[in-house]
């Protein structure tokens, strides 16, 4: 009974899983073949590989579970240990990285600023990396974050704009900094003033709406403040799928000492040959 029941459980969790493998697997080859932008593009080879290695874990857990396939059900344990050991070690990390940094507090104002200094500097190394800000840019370029900033605001005061509470990527990338003490003349359109400014984002903004502060220090703080928001989230949600995992993982280990213990009563059992 005992047998049954853990290799039977290992199979339905093990086909549900297979389930889900198959739209994330569908969705990276969509993007593949249909995916226009930088950013789709960047996205379809880590949906392609989570589908396909899902895929074929869970198929191992049913067949091995199912059809008493000891090694591979040895193997997919040994798999699935990994995973847990490689999210407790993702989890860990993303809270360490995270830790670090948050907006300013502006007096007056609704919204607040970011500072690229203020975070972790590991993800500053990855985000203001050359190579991967530009992907960066064209993915906020995409997403129209800007775009949609200006024509929502468009017609509203100075003083209701101060009264905003912006995303830290609206604050850092749609706008100039504080510092640079612009005159406003929409969320958008802003128009230098006398007051000069040791900011180096002052020099780099400019009104055009694919320019404005993509290439900002500040931009790139707000985007690393967004991440780290969704990190935590993420590293949340992993604790979920861990304790899930480990659930499985014991499951797998009763049903695959129940595999050794039948394979070993099978044996016994067949009449001793001269």
């Amino acid at each position: 009974m005992a047998f049954h029941l853990s290799n039977n459980l290992v199979g339905i969790l093990n086909f549900i899983t297979f389930l889900l493998s198959i739209p994330i697997l569908g969705a990276g080859i969509w993007l593949r073949r249909e995916g226009v932008t930088e950013c789709e593009q960047f996205l379809d080879k880590p949906l392609i590989v989570i589908g396909v290695f899902l895929m074929a874990v869970s198929l191992a857990g049913m067949i091995g579970a199912c059809c008493r396939v000891t090694w591979l059900l040895w193997l997919y344990l040994v798999v699935m240990f990994l995973l847990i050991v490689l999210g407790v070690v993702f989890t860990v990390f993303a809270f360490v990285v995270t830790n670090k940094g948050a907006g300013e507090t502006l007096s007056g104002k609704g919204y607040k600023e970011y500072r690229l200094g203020d975070y972790s500097d590991w993800l500053q190394k990855r985000v203001t990396n050359g190579k991967n800000w530009n992907k960066i840019k064209s993915c906020l370029a995409d997403s129209k974050v800007c775009t949609d900033f200006h024509n929502k605001y468009l017609n509203i005061s100075v003083m209701e704009f101060d009264d905003l509470h912006l995303s830290s990527i609206q604050s850092g990338c749609c706008k100039p900094s504080n510092d640079c003490q612009f005159d406003y003349a929409g969320p958008t359109n802003w128009t230098r003033g006398s007051a000069v400014s040791a900011n180096p984002d002052c020099n780099l903004w400019d009104n055009n709406l694919d320019t404005l502060c993509f290439n900002c220090q500040s931009c790139k703080a707000g985007f690393i403040d967004n991440l780290k928001s969704s990190w935590k989230k993420v590293a949340i949600v992993n604790i979920v799928f861990l304790i899930f995992l480990i659930i499985v993982y014991s499951v797998g280990c009763c049903a695959f000492r129940n595999n050794r213990r039948e394979n070993h009563y099978q044996h016994q059992q067949q009449p001793w040959k001269p």
